[in-house]
């Protein structure tokens, strides 16, 4: 049988083939998302734009479950897509196409509808708040530069990237890439062979989350995590998450680290039930909660890894269900993006209307949650896929691939 290319830069095999089960997986949490955000909604410890006047603290203990992996699984994927984007294009060519793909979408988004679930946020408040959207919309634009809160250069009483962090950060990490990938990959693969002999060496990322959440504090607005903690995900992603000796160690550890994991997260429960704010808390019993929360987190997410490569071992391989799922996958993969972009908006608009139906709290947040995700298929397949301008404006390419 023949052998792959290595790597010209790490000396793994370079298989040249996007990991579809990973892009499956990213397109799912964005899809979950819809559920996490109307959680929000129902939460009594999370100023989400609108919330139900009845709350329950059993809905912010169902999130934490969300918390402790997603969002850091969608970097890792993404710094996995930039390796295969780095090799193609080289660091020039990935930092161009990184400004267009994620620039434009952001800059775009924040103009036409972040302002939205803010004005909503406004009007839910109270009675008296009755202002044009188009007035509020100016207000919204009313900036300062704020460089201390880099990435976020952007400050203003009413200004916010919203649930758009995620696009800033992930721009933010792509272009501090690009000058450093090749050293940093040929760093990876010099150590990658040790993870033959001790696949519990991936575990040692666990420490180094733990230390940054601990010691530069959690951050709600970024799902719980520090921001810092995200770039670490990034860069595994981008330098050994498909290198075939770090995903036999994955294999590998997929029981140890899922049960060392829960062990973890468990053990945070104390320290966010009893603290009155765990994230930013300087005592020592907060810092060990946080420390805990990002050890746990690089378990779950190595956990989760090791089942997808020990699913896609044992799948069968018959050449109509390849094609089956290359067509689902490349669906996924180039709508992931826009279903981000589209959710929150279209999804606080929803719940505006909603709470104030006079009905158990289940039913309004089933219909939240029903009429959102039908309401952002239905934009991204009508109002995003099906133009050139509009798929550019949602981080798409231009033409649609053929077939």
């Amino acid at each position: 049988m023949p052998t792959e290319p290595a790597h010209p830069a790490t000396g793994a095999p370079a298989t040249g083939t996007r990991r579809g089960e990973l892009d499956v997986l990213r397109a799912l949490v964005v899809l979950g998302l819809v559920f996490f955000h109307a959680a929000l909604v129902f939460s009594p410890d999370d100023d989400y734009y609108v919330k139900n006047r009845d709350t329950s603290g059993a809905v912010t203990v169902l999130a934490g479950f969300g918390v402790v992996w997603a969002m850091p699984m969608l970097f890792l994927v993404a710094g996995l897509g930039a390796r295969h984007s780095l090799r193609r294009r080289g660091p020039g060519g990935f930092a161009r196409e990184r400004l267009l793909r994620l620039g434009v979408p952001l800059v775009f988004a924040t103009l036409a509808l972040n302002p939205l679930p803010q004005w909503l946020r406004e009007r839910a408040a109270g009675p008296g708040h009755h202002e044009p959207y188009g007035h509020f919309w100016l207000r919204f634009l009313t900036v300062r530069p704020d460089p201390a809160d880099f990435p976020f250069v952007l400050d203003g009483r009413y200004f916010e990237t919203g649930h758009l962090w995620f696009v800033v950060l992930l721009l933010a990490f792509c272009l501090m890439l690009a000058p450093v990938a090749d050293p940093l990959a040929r760093a990876a693969g010099r150590a990658a062979p040790a993870l033959r002999r001790r696949p519990a060496l991936l575990l040692l990322p666990a420490l180094v989350l733990a230390a940054i959440d601990a010691l530069l504090g959690m951050e709600e607005g970024f799902a719980g995590w520090n921001r810092w903690a995200y770039l670490l995900f990034f860069l595994y992603g981008h330098a050994l998450a498909d290198d075939e000796r770090a995903r036999a160690a994955t294999r590998r550890l997929t029981v140890p680290a899922g049960v060392l994991g829960l062990a973890l997260f468990a053990a945070t429960a104390p320290g966010f039930t009893s603290l009155d704010d765990p994230f930013t808390n300087g005592s020592a019993f907060a810092l060990v909660t946080r420390a805990l929360f990002g050890a746990a987190g690089w378990c779950w997410v190595l956990a989760i890894l090791g089942v997808l490569e020990r699913r896609r071992e044992a799948a069968p391989r018959e050449a109509r269900g390849r094609e089956r799922g290359r067509a689902v996958r490349g669906y996924l993969v180039t709508a992931a993006l826009p279903l981000y972009v589209l959710h929150q908006p279209v999804l606080v608009a929803f719940a505006y209307g909603v709470v104030g139906w006079a009905a158990p709290a289940p039913v309004k947040c089933a219909a939240i949650v029903a009429a959102s995700l039908a309401a952002v298929l239905l934009l991204y397949e009508y109002a995003v896929r099906r133009t050139p301008v509009t798929r550019v404006l949602f981080g798409m390419r231009a033409a649609a691939p053929p077939g």
